[in-house]
């Protein structure tokens, strides 16, 4: 597990373990911390995917079930043991999201809550565009990534860091691009689902994820562009409420 998973702050009494997703391209350095600023109830589990920090020479996922293979094969027990939670931004709502529908369908596992972020339901049509991000010119994809906001300037400017940056981004965006998802007859989850998103970030479509669940779900905007949690003050508010949410749960759970 210790291969897959990043915790740095272990807790074998918590209530719930909050698993978080990165986003395209990322590690799992900066949810890993969030087991700093969450209290004793909450474990920080951040999933490490392959081709990246200590899963650096390993190959990169080439499908969405790869990398739903791996998290649910490897983290079963985990699951199965108490609470959980999933939280994803981007890429990772999708990654969140498509490992729920695996839980419910082939264990009757679901987390108590699902919190997305930064992405249009996986069914909705604004998801697709006619030029895939993966597909574009270093130059235009650097030009992309510049107005997407979010990444260093000195790792936009620095070819030698671009060279360990873009393929992991790259790989899990041909990941997403090629993911499918119908949308469904009933909402193949039972949970409540909270979307999160930038003000100022290209427009997602967040209504669509209410087919997605039975449960309650909700739509809370923050200030800034597509990685806005990267502020501090977002960072608080999204943990405060994701905290405030899962010691309800705990509550109504005993």
């Amino acid at each position: 597990m210790d291969k897959l998973v990043n915790c740095f702050y272990k807790r074998p009494n918590a209530l719930t373990r909050l698993i978080c997703f990165p986003w395209a391209g990322g590690g799992s350095l900066f949810y890993a911390q969030w087991g700093r600023l969450l209290d004793e109830s909450i474990e920080v589990y951040a999933v490490r995917l392959p081709g990246r920090e200590s899963r650096f020479s390993e190959p990169f996922s080439q499908s969405m079930d790869q990398i739903v293979d791996e998290i649910t094969s490897v983290l079963l027990p985990q699951l199965r043991e108490k609470n959980f939670a999933f939280f994803g931004h981007s890429f990772g709502s999708m990654t969140s999201f498509a490992t729920a529908v695996r839980l419910k369908e082939k264990y009757g596992l679901e987390p108590v809550h699902l919190f997305v972020s930064g992405a249009s339901a996986p069914h909705s049509k604004s998801r697709y565009s006619s030029k895939r991000k993966s597909e574009l010119s270093d130059e235009d994809f650097l030009t992309w990534m510049s107005t997407a906001g979010g990444t260093p300037a000195e790792i936009l400017e620095n070819k030698e860091a671009l060279q360990l940056f873009l393929p992991p981004l790259k790989a899990d965006l041909r990941v997403v691009e090629n993911f499918v998802y119908d949308k469904p007859e009933s909402p193949p989850l039972s949970c409540g689902l909270t979307c999160f998103d930038g003000t100022e970030d290209v427009p997602h479509d967040l209504a669509a994820w209410k087919e997605l669940t039975s449960g309650d779900v909700d739509i809370h905007m923050l200030p800034g562009g597509h990685f806005y949690l990267k502020d501090p003050k977002n960072e608080k508010s999204l943990l405060t409420y994701v905290s405030k949410y899962l010691e309800a749960a705990e509550i109504d759970y005993f």
